[in-house]
């Protein structure tokens, strides 16, 4: 298995309705996105992605043998946070439990740590997504605590988890701290 990121194309927007159209990935993720998540959705998406400033989203199709079997994104935050970014990503059910999510997203950080200024990628996955805290841990992210009562989804008040990578505490001991004290 031939597990990658790369920039979104046009021609992803089929497997991206897929993935989206599982109310079971849909319930791990923020709200906003339409149900069902149709192609016309996902072309709109990915001409967004592709349009962005490439120095504030960094966003990818995480993708199995060259087919996208998800997304994966990093978004430069603003005003004192501006090396700051928030992480956020998802793959199909059918690809869950086989480590294509942490290698997806270690390859991101090294990606954002080797491209940009970023100093701090941080992600807050629901505290119920067992599977999503262990992937974050997995690629050397650290549990900085719990956010209590932080979110409503699907009416549930939930608790949800901040973890964070720091650029000089990466997986990969060859990436650059350019950062200032």
């Amino acid at each position: 298995m031939n597990i990658n990121i790369r920039k979104w194309t046009i021609d992803d927007a089929a497997d991206l309705a897929a993935a989206l159209s599982n109310p079971r990935v849909q319930n791990n993720l923020r709200d906003g996105l339409p149900y069902p998540y149709t192609e016309e959705d996902g072309r709109d998406f990915i001409s967004a992605m592709l349009a962005s400033d490439e120095n504030e989203v960094f966003a990818f199709a995480i993708t199995v043998d060259d087919r996208a079997i998800g997304s994966i994104g990093v978004f430069r935050q603003q005003n004192i946070h501006s090396r700051t970014a928030e992480m956020g990503y998802y793959i199909a059910e059918e690809y869950w439990g086989n480590g294509i999510m942490t290698e997806a997203v270690m390859l991101t950080c090294k990606y954002v740590f080797d491209n940009s200024d970023i100093m701090r990628i941080y992600a807050e996955p629901f505290a119920s997504n067992i599977g999503s805290c262990r992937v974050l841990e997995k690629a050397g992210f650290l549990c900085e605590g719990t956010l209590r009562s932080n979110a409503v989804k699907n009416g549930e008040i939930k608790d949800m988890k901040m973890y964070a990578l720091l650029r000089n505490h990466t997986n990969d001991n060859s990436t650059n701290d350019n950062t200032e004290e």
